[in-house]
């Protein structure tokens, strides 16, 4: 499987675990972003450097309360339990969140939580290694994050206490 179609499957997985989680705690999800669109619009989006390219991954509501959603599969380094965040996409969404005036939380792989300004305010400029891309990332200290339940809920709707 060629490595955009892996790495596609994987988040689509992280996507879809997210999704029965956030419904288990009496949240209701739909698709956004990037995945509702054709490849020849996302192809040419990718190619451009307008916020859209980090269009969130999920909406979700409960009740009259709407969140956006963006999951971030593989992205925390077991070895230094820092989460990792493209700073083009945290500023993208500080962006969307300033504009649209709704909470933004980014879901990692073991359901923590960190939204945008988190990243920013917690993140330290990452490396950037001459092999892979030179994208500036930010790394966040896991310990900075947030549980899942501590927004959404525990399973059955009830709210951490």
């Amino acid at each position: 499987m060629p490595s955009f179609q892996n790495r596609k499957a994987i988040g689509d997985a992280h996507e879809q675990r997210v999704t029965q989680e956030l419904n288990r705690r009496g949240w209701h999800v739909s698709p956004w972003g990037q995945g509702i669109l054709g490849e020849p619009v996302r192809y040419a989006l990718h190619h451009t450097s307008s916020s859209l390219r980090w269009t969130p991954d999920l909406i979700a509501a409960q009740g009259r309360q709407v969140v956006l959603i963006d999951c971030k599969s593989r992205m925390t380094s077991q070895t230094s339990r820092r989460h990792v965040v493209e700073r083009a996409a945290v500023t993208a969404h500080l962006q969307l969140v300033a504009w649209t005036q709704l909470p933004f939380y980014y879901v990692f792989d073991n359901l923590d939580l960190l939204t945008p300004y988190d990243a920013l305010g917690y993140g330290q400029e990452g490396p950037r290694t001459t092999a892979g891309s030179g994208t500036p990332y930010l790394l966040v200290p896991a310990d900075q994050s947030m549980p899942l339940e501590d927004v959404f809920g525990r399973p059955g709707g009830l709210l951490a206490g």
